[in-house]
């Protein structure tokens, strides 16, 4: 089952004192990149938190924030005293010595500088920590169900598209023979032009004309490209990871589609190659979001 790389996911766990908000969002990316924001009370925690996401989630750019909305006051403020009076003291040493006599409010300004506040935080509750983990697991559980079902519609849209390159090769087919016949009576007719029809070899003739019709031979080409699409479908179901795997396929069958280009040498041929093209390129687009 396709997942889809970009997701969002949410849960809210209510404690005594506190309100916990942990939302977990997810954008495409070609490994994991993650990035966690959280209080700095949890920090000592985060390590676990990772390898919990990056178990479940695997690869994209996600983003945790926990959110802590306190319900009652847990932080103790108090006066640094040491350092709002050494500030003080310097302060009123400096204006001696510069003669300052406008009494300014030294304390004021002590008071402005940094550290001259205490903050003293709870410990970690154990408990506390155990609803986090719990309410993290059902944030990814949100994400995870969010990606399923954008993989749906991904899947949906590439099968589709898949199923389109498909046809477009089927077209190719009563085309080929009426391709080689323009060759041959182009090639000939630019002949006669330069050379008179007497004086040309028609078994030498015949023989270059083969070899260069062969040059221009699409049979291998059609085969790679309708068996990359065959296993295109395999892929999309296989239980597990396939947005890398996709990704090498698409790149097999731009190629044999570029070959095909190149070898049309017919305008008809040259309108469904585009076609191909670009239905393959919206494919290439969609599979960057995939898991």
């Amino acid at each position: 089952m396709i997942q889809s790389m970009t997701g969002f996911g949410k849960a809210v766990c209510e404690l005594s004192n506190k309100k916990i908000h942990v939302e977990i969002k997810s954008l495409n990316s070609k490994q994991l990149d993650l990035n966690a924001k959280m209080p700095n009370l949890y920090r000592e925690k985060e390590l676990e938190l990772r390898n919990l996401i990056a178990a479940s989630l695997q690869r994209g750019k996600v983003e945790l924030n926990i959110n802590v909305e306190n319900l009652t006051s847990e932080k103790n403020v108090q006066l640094n005293e040491p350092v709002i009076t050494n500030y003080y003291q310097q302060l009123t040493k400096l204006a001696h010595q510069l003669n300052d006599n406008n009494n300014s409010d030294y304390l004021r300004i002590a008071m402005s500088l940094p550290d001259t506040l205490k903050v003293e935080q709870n410990e970690l509750d154990e408990n506390e920590w155990a609803q986090i983990i719990e309410h993290t697991n059902m944030a990814i559980e949100a994400i995870q169900q969010f990606r399923r079902q954008e993989g749906d519609s991904l899947e949906a849209d590439i099968k589709r598209r898949a199923s389109k390159i498909g046809e477009l090769l089927q077209q190719v087919e009563p085309l080929e023979k009426l391709r080689v016949e323009k060759i041959k009576t182009r090639i000939k007719d630019n002949l006669n032009e330069v050379i008179d029809k007497s004086k040309i070899d028609e078994n030498r003739f015949e023989q270059e004309l083969i070899f260069y019709i062969e040059k221009l031979d699409i049979s291998e080409e059609k085969v790679r490209l309708s068996n990359h699409i065959k296993y295109f479908y395999e892929t999309i179901q296989e239980d597990q990871p396939v947005g890398k795997k996709l990704g090498f396929i698409t790149q097999e069958m731009g190629r044999e589609i570029n070959t095909l280009g190149s070898k049309a040498n017919d305008a008809e041929m040259q309108r469904i190659v585009i076609q191909m093209k670009d239905e393959l390129e919206k494919i290439k687009e969609q599979v960057l979001n995939i898991l």
